[in-house]
């Protein structure tokens, strides 16, 4: 009998590639779709950037390569909706946005699915690197490979995605997904993996602010350098070039080496000090979605706050449909606000939002 029909994501990278080739492998009727984002215009650097037009060719290579049909799908507008303009928002506003998690979360799989709904396919897959626990429920948990783990980037899907999504590669290492893209002459096995932000090809998110911010916008204008006491150090030349945990771009001469604190918009301030000042004990996350039932006030979770970075012990000190407290067991470096903060129980992701605020610890009287 055969199995379902499925809408495979495919970018033109090699974990698409082979993550469509393992649901051909499965018996499924697969249909590739690549999304047509912001990034595809005819200048040679966004040509090359992850979701450039050389993605469009390598997937349909690689669809042909299997035998499957393969759909370009215009997803612009939304996409400079929900995350160019949400990432230069953010900004402004002196947060660090993460596009990844924004366009998962408002664009990618949402397209998708409707996408599938009018090509009558029953689901939809992706090649990131998660597993879906299916039984009561479905629940989504990292990848068997921690080093290659994607989970923090998908804390925000919607409901009705995870019961229809299929992610062959969850249980496989990228060694394994490239040699078996080689077994499969795949023109995608030996692709390097693309680090820039696929909108900003310059490598320079600076770029595409002064390209969408109206002339003289106080994001980009100078501003004073402060310490803690409101000392001024010095002066920059826009606070929207700077993010917490930052010390390039600070200068020297200083007794020790100096990070950025704190990022004050309306001041068009950048808060700077050692670091040992650049600790939270605890961060504030607005707006918190769950993937099935909350945790409590009182749970003890594991917090990932950076893509890269260890999980960290938790407690939920409060929580509400408006924000989420959670309390660190001892001092930890401080995240920037607009991030992700992404809880996880073990292997499973129980949700996640963005940090709006980190809590520092208190001053030591002399």
């Amino acid at each position: 009998m055969a199995r379902p029909r499925i809408l495979a994501a495919m970018s033109g990278g090699v974990d698409s590639s082979v993550a469509a080739a393992l649901l051909v492998e499965q018996g499924f009727e697969v249909v590739g779709a690549t999304m047509k984002t912001f990034c595809y215009s005819g200048e040679g650097s966004h040509a090359k950037s992850c979701c450039g037009l050389d993605g469009i060719v390598d997937a349909r290579l690689v669809a042909e390569r299997l035998g499957i049909p393969h759909y370009v799908f215009d997803v612009e507008e939304e996409f400079t909706r929900d995350v160019i303009d949400d990432f230069v928002s953010e900004y402004v506003r002196g947060r660090t946005p993460n596009p990844c998690v924004r366009c998962n979360s408002h664009t990618k799989f949402g397209d998708l699915l409707r996408r599938a709904e009018q090509l009558e396919c029953e689901g939809i897959a992706t090649g990131h690197y998660v597993r879906i626990e299916r039984g009561d429920g479905a629940r989504l948990l990292r990848g068997r490979d921690h080093d290659k783990d994607q989970a923090y980037f998908l804390w925000g899907l919607a409901p009705d995605v995870l019961p229809r999504l299929h992610v062959p590669l969850g249980e496989l290492t990228k060694p394994e997904v490239r040699a078996r893209a080689r077994e499969l002459e795949l023109v995608t096995a030996d692709k390097p993996e693309s680090q820039e932000i696929c909108f900003v090809p310059t490598g320079d998110y600076r770029d595409l602010l002064r390209t969408r911010l109206e002339d003289r916008h106080p994001a980009m204008e100078p501003g004073p350098i402060l310490t803690e006491d409101g000392t001024v150090l010095g002066e920059h030349d826009g606070y929207a070039g700077f993010t917490v945990g930052q010390r390039r771009g600070l200068g020297g001469g200083f007794a020790e080496p100096m990070f950025v604190l704190e990022i004050r918009p309306d001041e068009r301030a950048v808060v700077v000090g050692p670091r040992s000042s650049l600790e939270m004990t605890a961060i504030r996350v607005e707006r918190p979605h769950w993937i099935g039932a909350a945790p409590a006030a009182g749970d003890r979770v594991a917090v990932q706050v950076r893509h890269r970075g260890a999980p960290l012990d938790a407690t939920v000190a409060a929580i509400s449909a408006a924000e989420v407290l959670l309390g660190f067991d001892g001092a930890q470096p401080a995240a920037a606000p607009g991030q992700s903060a992404v809880l996880f129980e073990g292997d499973v992701v129980l949700g996640g939002g963005r940090i709006s605020r980190v809590v520092r610890p208190a001053p030591v009287s002399a």
